[in-house]
């Protein structure tokens, strides 16, 4: 294999070679738009039958498809499957996912004394369906089923349900299915890619319609995500995976090349930079990087090779550690690890970042399965104004008012002066009328 790895030089380049560090696969759609489009109406009129064509055509199933939802039988032989060292580290990240989660419990209500005798707040409730999304394309991914189940079910989120890609033979990844189970949530159906989400948003077969649909996916999701934004709310843009490793001059360069490989093993659609300041970290990574990644699998040394050769990936050397502080905030990336003995010292310095794993002892990997936070993550940018996916994304907010006798007369008569300024003359009589007089019997 041939292996190039970029190095870009920010001191060298223009804004427009700068801008283009900055696009993700995400980000240039075009034509995975129009194709989503029949294959969303399709199942919109088809229901069931246009899923398992799909399952078929472009899930690649050549087994026996069965039922679409996963019965009992087959979580029972999912655990029989799974080897018990990876069902144990399940259920540790289950515990520390949920102990973390359960901390973002809002108050489900409070009321604040606004004026005296006028009281405000608000009252958090779970929506009433959501769709989890897990991708399979390539690989399989319990965490995903993780980071996903366990934030609903601490929300109280009644009606939820898993939508993956099947196996070839038609069915489910072992691990998902446990994954599931412990998390809580018992419903997983065999649907993936734009139908999935078409799916989620009409219902199709034992697919119940949903409120939501949450979890990361391909260009393919994220299209149809786009296009269904209108029937189904499709929470934070979750798409290819993407990171950046910022490295000062403390770092250790093998540590930041075997960091970098992290996110781009995910596939050859994902983003991945190291970012740093300091030539000979950057040469040093170089330096490691073949050895590195010949001593991956073949296609996940593929993925690699494709990242850090390609558009999206790389060596970033900034002329000056404020020139990298810029760089990532302008980048704005889903996963940030901060390889430096002082971690803490940059952390101010970095506003726009969905995760920041700080520390050689915090790479990416923790993130992803067990450290407890989400690795669902805002990407493309918008981490800019985006958070990760949390228990308040299963939630909804409802502002909650209660005025006494005491307090109206004075909120009524400035609400008054307002809405005859404003041109609507039914609020304004509606608090010129006596609302404490008697109603007529």
């Amino acid at each position: 294999m041939t292996l190039r790895v970029n190095l870009h030089e920010l001191g060298a380049m223009d804004g427009a070679a700068r801008a283009a560090l900055m696009l993700r696969a995400d980000q240039e759609l075009g034509d995975v738009l129009e194709r989503a489009a029949p294959i969303i109406e399709a199942v919109r009129t088809e229901g069931e039958a246009a899923l398992r064509r799909f399952a078929r055509d472009l899930d690649g199933v050549t087994g026996e498809l069965g039922a679409l939802e996963a019965t009992e039988e087959d979580f029972e032989v999912a655990y029989r499957a799974v080897e018990p060292e990876v069902i144990a580290a399940i259920r540790y990240a289950v515990a520390n996912i949920r102990r973390f989660h359960e901390k973002q419990l809002p108050e489900p209500m409070w009321l604040e004394e606004v004026r005296p005798g006028a009281f405000a707040g608000d009252r958090w409730t779970p929506i009433p369906s959501v769709a989890l999304y897990v991708p399979r394309g390539k690989g399989a991914f319990p965490s995903v089923t993780m980071m996903t189940s366990v934030p609903a079910m601490v929300a109280g989120v009644p009606e939820a349900c898993i939508l993956t890609p099947p196996t070839p033979q038609g069915g489910v990844d072992a691990a998902t299915l446990v994954a599931a189970r412990e998390a809580g949530v018992g419903r997983v159906f065999k649907a993936g890619g734009a139908q999935a989400v078409a799916a989620a948003a009409f219902g199709a077969g034992p697919i119940p319609k949903a409120a939501k649909i949450v979890g990361p996916g391909s260009p393919w999701v994220v299209a149809a995500k786009r296009l269904l934004a209108g029937r189904i709310d499709t929470g934070l843009p979750a798409g290819p995976s993407e990171s950046i490793v910022f490295a000062d001059e403390t770092a250790d360069p093998r540590l930041a090349a075997a960091d970098l490989m992290i996110e781009a093993e995910h596939g050859p659609d994902s983003s991945a930079y190291l970012v740093t300041h300091d030539r000979a970290v950057a040469e040093g990574a170089l330096a490691a990087l073949p050895g590195l990644i010949a001593a991956l699998p073949e296609q996940r040394a593929g993925f690699v090779s494709t990242v850090l050769g390609g558009p999206r990936g790389g060596v970033v050397l900034a002329a000056s550690l404020e020139d990298a502080y810029a760089f990532v905030n302008d980048y704005a990336p889903e996963h940030l690890e901060v390889l430096s003995d002082e971690p803490f010292a940059h952390l101010g310095r970095i506003v726009n970042a969905a995760e920041v794993l700080l520390g050689r002892r915090t790479p990416i990997t923790l993130g992803n399965f067990v450290l407890g936070p989400n690795c669902v993550l805002p990407t493309g940018g918008w981490a800019k104004s985006f958070g990760p996916l949390s228990v308040t994304d299963f939630m909804k907010r409802s502002s909650v008012g209660y005025v006494t006798a005491a307090a109206y007369p004075e909120m009524a008569r400035h609400a008054h002066a307002l809405a005859r300024y404003e041109g609507f003359a039914a609020h304004a009589a509606a608090v010129a009328m006596d609302r404490d007089r008697a109603p007529v019997r």
